[in-house]
C-alpha cells in the first residue's frame, strides 16, 4: 500500500513538472516571436540578455529549495521506509547546498534573535510603566485601593498584559514552537 501511495505522489510530481514545464516553453515562444518581430539594437539585446539572466538567477532561491522540504507529511505515523522514499525524491527534484543551508540557518537565527529583542523590550516597558509615576489624567481609573492614595489602576493592568506578551514572546522564541499540521 505504502508503495502504491508513493508511486502516486511521484506521478503527480512528474504531471506537475511537465505541466510547468509546458508554461514556460510557451512563453519563451511568445518572447522569440515579439523578439522576432522587433527591431532591436545591441545595447537593448544585453539588456533583455541581463534581465532573462537576473530572473534565471533568482529562481535558483534557496528559500524556494528549503520549501519543498517543509512539505514532507510526518503528522501520520508512517513507517521510516515511506518516509525516506518521499525525502529522497525531494532532494532529487531540489539540489540544497550547504551555502543555501547556512543562509537559511541564519536568517531563522537572525528571525529568534530579533523576537528575543522585541520580546525583552515589552517586558522593560511594561515594568518601566508600572514602577515609574504617571501623570492623573494618565492613570485612568483604579480598580482596587489599598489607601486613599494608593491602588491598582487600569494602567497597571495594561502594563501587566504588556509584560505578559512580552514573557510569552520570549518563550516563543527560546522554545522550537511544535508544529501541528
Amino acid at each position: 500500500m505504502a508503495k502504491h501511495k508513493n508511486i502516486q505522489k511521484e506521478v503527480q510530481q512528474l504531471r506537475y513538472a511537465v505541466d510547468k514545464q509546458a508554461n514556460i516553453d510557451h512563453k519563451l515562444n511568445e518572447l522569440l516571436a515579439l523578439l522576432a518581430d522587433s527591431e532591436i539594437d545591441s545595447v537593448k539585446a544585453r539588456s533583455i540578455q541581463q534581465k532573462l539572466n537576473q530572473a534565471l538567477q533568482k529562481k535558483i532561491s534557496y528559500k524556494k529549495e528549503f520549501n519543498a522540504f517543509k512539505q514532507i507529511n510526518t503528522t501520520n505515523k508512517a513507517d521510516r521506509a515511506e518516509l525516506l522514499d518521499e525525502f529522497s525524491v525531494m532532494l532529487a527534484n531540489h539540489q540544497v547546498d550547504t551555502r543555501m543551508s547556512k543562509k537559511y540557518l541564519m536568517g531563522e537565527r537572525l528571525a529568534r534573535f530579533f523576537l528575543i529583542i522585541i520580546s525583552l523590550v515589552l517586558i522593560v516597558l511594561g515594568f518601566a510603566m508600572i514602577v515609574m509615576p504617571a501623570p492623573p489624567y494618565f492613570e485612568m481609573f483604579t480598580i482596587f485601593y489599598f489607601n486613599l492614595q494608593d491602588g491598582v489602576t487600569l494602567m497597571d493592568l495594561i502594563s501587566l498584559l504588556i509584560i505578559l506578551s512580552g514573557i510569552y514572546l520570549l518563550v516563543r522564541s527560546v522554545y522550537k514552537p511544535l508544529k501541528t499540521k
